[in-house]
């Protein structure tokens, strides 16, 4: 029972001689102005006897104390500057036998004053309620309705003193607590926190789209990771073959963030079911699913090597020219895998404007001068030549009648300067003699730039030229009577002109690697001996890596050729001046210089081949323009054909998300 004692101003004088003798003497005792019969305390204690604070709080609050034998010797220093009531000052009492390892267990109306170790022993209050302080030893009785109580007491142990005493009743599920009232309030406060209600329970998600044991698999992946905190994991996930249904159990937070992330993995495929139509934009649509079936086939062979394979389901890939689309019919796991190919494979790749650059300039210069004669004895019908002869026939008749015949046909006197004196008789000596001078100057200066457009890593052919005729055989049948019968010849036509093949690689960054074939062949002059038409052929095949726009030389060829001809009757041709009249000089020199040069250029998207094509086209349209009303004054008043004006309509910007990639 707790009891309470008042004071007035009129303090008995027993207190005071008590105070006195105990040697604890109060700093101040006064009375309140305003609460009447209420009396504060401020105690001042140094090095005082546990004994006799116990005396002069019993005095003060009118309590009965027993103390212990074994409560002797502890010296107690207390120091106040606010005053305090009774109740207060015995709470503060409560305190130091508390720091001094002691106790006091009240029965009735009696305190016993015992050691802590003791205490737990003697019958104290039930409660922290009953309690005239924290600082009371009660015992305290805990029902635990949710968590076992034996799992408890590991938990709680550290938190209850060497003298308290904290056990569990596993028939009740109750805890049993001795301690002070403070701390049996604070254990009571943790046991309903931890004692809650288990939300664990057991769902059944039911899926509409995915596979149940799949996202079993993915989600069991995902949670049976180990907590940062070290906690274990209570969460578990069984798929249910038969009803494509997920069993999900757990705590109430785990299942809602589990059953969210589910919800999200059970969505249709975008096209629906396990078969899509997938129209293709730039790739071939045959090309490419004969490429898909392979690698499928490849990855089942695969996933069939291994000791403990599962039967994969059949996939089907086909293609439909018509449309230029494939149909795709897989699971939804190898059905993701192989749309994802074909948004890599189908996009539009960038294409290469080639522009090859040959460059030829040609010089040939000759210069010929000389006398030809031939005489005839007049016994003898065998000539006798003197100079360069054999290119005039067998005679001195000949060589005379070159100057008439050879100014109709050419055949026998070249161009130049001719002039030609003798005599011809029939009897004694004939003779005859061609004076020629000739000095030819050729230049010759083409350029030609053959232009060709072409896919990445697709081979383009440009082919620019002439069929020429060429003799490869003739047949006469000899008949017996009338001669020559059924005569003909058989002709070959070759290409003459210039051939282009490339096949261009885009590289990372704006490089290109270019393999090139360049042939030029022209028709040349006729060569003396040659049967028939010569052809001049120059190829350059090769490999080669350049920048975008950039321009990279091939090859080509430089030459210089001089071929000169002195002929000379011999001691006559040396004589100074007058040898000139028996002697033939022939120069010729020719200086080649080709060279053949490439420039690639990448367009990447529309508006890049719209702006190259935009700007050839306005090239030839202006060409045309300018030749307008130039030609033969003949028909005046007609027009000739012109390419019609361009306008931006007709180079529409590309559609968003058609760049190459």
């Amino acid at each position: 029972m707790k009891r309470r004692q008042h004071f007035d101003i009129r303090l008995p004088c027993a207190a005071f001689v008590a105070l006195i003798i105990i040697g604890a003497p109060f700093s101040a005792i006064a009375q309140q102005p305003n609460q009447a019969n209420l009396a504060t305390i401020t105690p001042n204690y140094k090095e005082a006897d546990i004994r006799q604070i116990v005396e002069a709080v019993g005095e003060i609050t009118n309590r009965t104390f027993i103390i212990d034998p074994r409560v002797s010797g502890q010296k107690v220093t207390m120091l106040s500057s606010t005053p305090m009531t009774p109740d207060v000052f015995y709470e503060a009492f409560l305190s130091i036998l508390d720091v001094h390892q002691l106790a006091a267990v009240t029965t009735g109306d009696i305190t016993k004053i015992i050691p802590n170790a003791t205490a737990r022993q003697y019958a104290g209050p039930i409660g922290t309620g009953a309690a005239d302080g924290p600082d009371d030893i009660v015992t305290q009785v805990l029902q635990v309705k949710n968590v076992g109580a034996t799992q408890l007491v590991p938990i709680l142990r550290p938190l209850v003193p060497q003298y308290g005493h904290l056990v569990a009743h596993p028939g009740s599920n109750m805890l049993i607590i001795s301690d002070r009232a403070a701390n049996v309030g604070r254990m009571a406060s943790i046991i309903r926190r931890i004692d809650q209600a288990s939300d664990e329970e057991i769902e059944v998600i039911a899926l509409l789209h995915a596979s149940a044991s799949e996202v079993v698999r993915v989600m069991t992946a995902l949670t049976q990771q180990p907590r940062a905190d070290g906690a274990p994991v209570t969460t578990s996930l069984v798929a249910d073959a038969r009803t494509n249904s997920v069993l999900l159990g757990g705590d109430k937070s785990d299942r809602l963030r589990l059953r969210a992330l589910i919800a999200h993995l059970d969505t249709p495929l975008e096209d629906g079911g396990d078969t899509q139509v997938r129209y293709l934009r730039y790739a071939d649509a045959e090309e490419l699913a004969t490429k898909l079936q392979q690698h499928v086939a490849t990855q089942a062979t695969a996933a069939g090597a291994g000791a403990a394979a599962t039967p994969q389901d059949p996939v089907s890939v086909w293609a439909d020219t018509q449309t230029n689309a494939i149909v795709v019919n897989a699971p939804p796991k190898t059905m993701r895998s192989l749309m994802a190919i074909v948004d890599k494979l189908d996009i539009r790749r960038a294409q290469v404007l080639v522009e090859a650059i040959i460059v030829e300039v040609l010089e040939d210069k000759s210069a010929e001068l000389g006398v030809t004669w031939a005489v005839e004895g007049g016994s003898s019908d065998d000539p006798i030549a003197v100079t360069n002869f054999p290119s005039f026939g067998p005679g001195v008749v000949q060589l005379a009648g070159a100057i008439d015949t050879g100014a109709a046909d050419g055949s026998l006197i070249g161009e130049g300067v001719t002039i030609g004196v003798g005599r011809i008789t029939d009897s004694g000596v004939s003779f005859a003699a061609i004076l020629r001078a000739l000095q030819g100057d050729a230049n010759t200066n083409i350029i030609s730039t053959p232009t060709i457009l072409t896919t990445d890593n697709e081979e383009a052919s440009l082919n620019v030229g002439q069929e020429v005729p060429f003799v490869s055989g003739q047949y006469t049948n000899t008949g017996t009577g009338a001669g020559a019968v059924n005569p003909f010849t058989t002709v070959q036509r070759e290409s003459v002109g210039v051939k282009l093949t490339i096949t261009p690689q885009i590289n990372e960054g704006n490089s290109l690697l270019l393999d090139i074939s360049q042939e030029i062949s022209n028709i040349a002059s006729s060569s003396t001996g040659a049967v028939d038409l010569i052809t001049n052929q120059r190829i350059i095949e090769t490999t080669v890596i350049v920048d975008d726009g950039n321009i990279i030389v091939l090859g080509g060829l430089i030459e210089d050729t001089i071929r000169e001809t002195d002929q000379r009757v011999p001691i006559l041709g040396s004589i100074p001046i007058l040898g000139n009249l028996f002697r033939s000089r022939d120069t010729q020199k020719v200086k080649t210089n080709l060279l053949v040069f490439i420039r690639p250029q990448i367009l990447r998207d529309a508006s890049s081949a719209a702006l190259y094509t935009n700007e050839k086209y306005n090239y030839i349209r202006g060409i045309q323009m300018g030749d307008q009303g130039t030609g033969v004054p003949l028909m005046p008043n007609a027009e000739r054909p012109i390419l019609p004006e361009l306008n931006e309509s007709d180079f529409p910007s590309p559609v968003e998300g058609e760049q190459s990639e």
